[in-house]
């Protein structure tokens, strides 16, 4: 993963690190890029792995940096952070230089001021919609709690996707929200996480996924939800906003030293990703807006639960699942102690008490723990300091003195060492039944064999707990004492 790494950084780090295009303005575009290397493989799509913060965020950047025509954007979380303001700021040059730019984040987290949404939302090429918008833009307090008391199944049910859409040619999704933990740029907190890029005819389907949401009367436009404030927005006011984003791009304190100097010493090359991409059928499962058509109760599945377990159902011989939440929906449990009957080996990697950052779904998990591993899955919880750490994080030695805390976040399932499933799916019941989610389906030994063994990195003793040893017990005291306040209140269908 070092030389992978090595390219993508001499790549893509301009855009971010400067606030200026990567490469010269004489190079060629993705079109003429890439299309010829779609156009060699017919029939297939192009698949590559991306396992770290630093690489998934510049592959992001290069590809926003080169688009011409069109860039589509769908997240849970879009953070203002020092990742989200030089995302946005990079979307907002695309829009500048002409690029279309359509953003839809999910209405839970988001945390951006007003003014910031509108200012963008205002720009002649790009548009802003919100998902499902009961708790936050656009809604006072007292509409937010009668929203939960009136419609509790409707607030829960959340857009999970997370998708980036490059003129139609590239595409990312997988398990990174546009904030700063995702991409290894926290210094309390990062994720081990996974995505996948693809291109080729899976992306297709991907675009057919974003219009459906797009589209849907969940979708609503920020202006519409921020109408008392857009009359307010002068243009001075939207002027000094957008200065204010490009303002901070600029800034080389913004960055790690140790970033800018790969930027001033490294070749900028992109085709060492492009060598290594994986031809193959690949297919991208998704949801529906709203998920299912259950209107009471907290249950009700989805296209991809039930893609998912019909995977499981046809395991041979082995299963190895990460994610960072382990609550059995209903009837999984039921369904892994088949396999496991008949002599599937069953491996699952999630976040240990100490590592994890939801204690809610660890509750779930932890009420769960005895009768899963008594089904026959063998559970490896990850350390908060796991042995790899400097491996995950390229620049560790600098971050060494305050090392941030390492937590699960990917999402990934592999099936017989030939089937892999990037997404966004957890395996829980939120994603079995309220979440809407998404993923990258491949049956590609290569790809599945390179992912395992990452797991089963991950699951090793320097770097996981098994849980039969009950590792609870190296959570601070603080922690397992709100544990138990969390295990006592009946979650488990909205986790």
């Amino acid at each position: 993963m070092k030389i992978r790494s090595f390219l993508l950084i001499s790549a893509c780090s301009a855009l971010l690190l400067t606030g200026r295009p990567a490469l010269a303005a004489e190079t060629a575009g993705l079109g003429q890029a890439l299309q010829p290397l779609i156009a060699s493989h017919p029939g297939k799509s192009g698949a590559y792995v991306l396992e770290k913060g630093e690489e998934a965020l510049l592959a992001r950047a290069w590809l926003t940096d080169r688009a011409a025509r069109t860039i589509d954007v769908q997240y849970f979380i879009w953070s203002s952070d020092n990742i989200g303001i030089l995302a946005s700021e990079a979307l907002l040059r695309a829009a500048e230089r002409g690029v279309k730019v359509r953003v839809l984040v999910d209405d839970l987290l988001i945390d951006a001021k007003p003014e910031a949404l509108l200012a963008l939302a205002l720009h002649p090429n790009i548009e802003i919609r919100i998902y499902n918008p009961k708790h936050k833009v656009g809604t006072s307090t007292a509409r937010r709690v009668g929203n939960i008391v009136t419609g509790f199944r409707s607030v829960n049910q959340r857009m999970h996707d997370k998708t980036a859409l490059f003129d139609g040619l590239v595409g990312i999704t997988g398990g990174r929200n546009m904030a700063d933990e995702y991409f290894d740029y926290d210094h309390g907190y990062n994720f081990r996480d996974r995505d996948m890029l693809v291109m080729g005819p899976v992306v297709a389907q991907m675009e057919g996924s974003f219009e459906r949401f797009w589209g849907s009367p969940l979708a609503v436009p920020v202006e519409k939800l921020l109408a008392k404030e857009l009359k307010k927005m002068t243009p001075e006011r939207v002027a000094r906003v957008c200065a204010g984003l490009h303002a901070y791009a600029e800034k080389p304190e913004n960055f790690a030293p140790e970033v800018r100097e790969a930027l001033a010493n490294l070749p900028q090359r992109f085709e060492g990703l492009l060598r290594e991409l994986a031809w193959d059928e690949v297919r991208f499962i998704c949801d529906l807006p709203g998920k299912n058509d259950e209107r009471h109760g907290l249950g009700g599945g989805g296209r991809t639960t039930t893609e998912l377990a019909g995977l499981l159902k046809r395991a041979k011989k082995r299963v190895t699942i990460q994610s960072p939440y382990l609550v059995m929906p209903k009837g999984a449990l039921a369904l892994f102690r088949e396999l496991t009957a008949r002599g599937v080996e069953v491996r699952i990697s999630t976040n240990s008490l100490a590592a994890t950052d939801n204690l809610q779904a660890f509750s779930g998990y932890r009420k769960q723990r005895r009768a899963i591993l008594a089904s026959g899955i063998r559970i490896c919880e990850f350390r908060p300091d796991p042995a790899i750490k400097r491996e995950l994080i390229e620049r560790y030695p600098k971050l060494e003195k305050n090392a941030p805390l390492f937590a699960i976040h990917a999402k990934t399932l592999v099936i017989d060492g030939e089937t892999l499933f990037v997404g966004t799916f957890n395996l829980d019941p939120r994603s079995a039944n309220l979440n809407t989610e998404v993923g990258v389906l491949v049956r590609n030994p290569r790809l599945a064999a390179e992912v395992e063994r990452n797991i089963e990195r991950d699951m090793e003793t320097a770097n996981s707990w098994d849980a039969r040893d009950n590792p609870d017990s190296f959570a601070p005291l603080a922690k397992r004492q709100k544990l138990k306040l969390w295990k006592a209140l009946p979650l488990e269908p909205i986790l």
